[in-house]
């Protein structure tokens, strides 16, 4: 049974929101994904919400471009924690979608991550359900010290080739 659900405003939200699922498939937690619009769907936006729980959802994870009103509508019909992934668009590189999720009003909130920051989104509501999951809780440690372990090796090998010696590596293995 899925424990988290995604939903976005557009199928052309899923090239951002995937980064989600790869985190969430990487910690193996159950999820589902929903292309829901706040604006063209709100009978069904509004059930997808009152339903959430009853689904086994514990928190819900929602990205929206431009007006990115389907955050704040899932936030207004639960009280299970909502993450909201501002997307960005074309007209004001995501600034818009930012500030229409993050300024909501008092007493309906939601988390909000970077624009397109879907992938912080995911581990996010990994860390609240390590709460009360110590399996997550130790693969979320053990994420945390395989990225350390990573920069600290980046750093050993800049000491040893240099940083032109080193960025020269880096391009051609990109």
């Amino acid at each position: 049974m899925a424990r988290i659900g995604i939903i976005m405003g557009s199928d052309s939200d899923l090239p951002i929101m995937k980064d989600a699922c790869d985190i969430l498939d990487e910690f193996q937690v159950d999820y589902d994904v929903t292309v829901c619009s706040a604006h063209r769907l709100p009978h069904e936006t509004a059930e997808y919400a009152t339903g959430a729980e009853d689904r086994g959802l514990e928190v819900i994870i929602a990205g929206a471009g431009g007006a990115a009103h389907l955050p704040g509508v899932i936030a207004a019909f639960t009280i299970l924690p909502v993450i909201g992934v501002p997307i960005k668009t074309s007209t004001l590189s995501g600034i818009d979608s930012l500030y229409s999720i993050v300024q909501m009003p008092k007493g309906i909130p939601v988390a909000t991550v970077a624009i397109n920051g879907s992938a912080n989104a995911a581990l996010l509501a990994l860390e609240m359900l390590a709460l009360k999951d110590t399996d997550i809780k130790n693969q979320l440690l053990k994420y945390r010290q395989k990225m350390s372990a990573e920069v600290l090796q980046k750093d050993q090998l800049l000491k040893e080739l240099g940083h032109s010696k080193y960025l020269k590596q880096k391009e051609a293995g990109s």
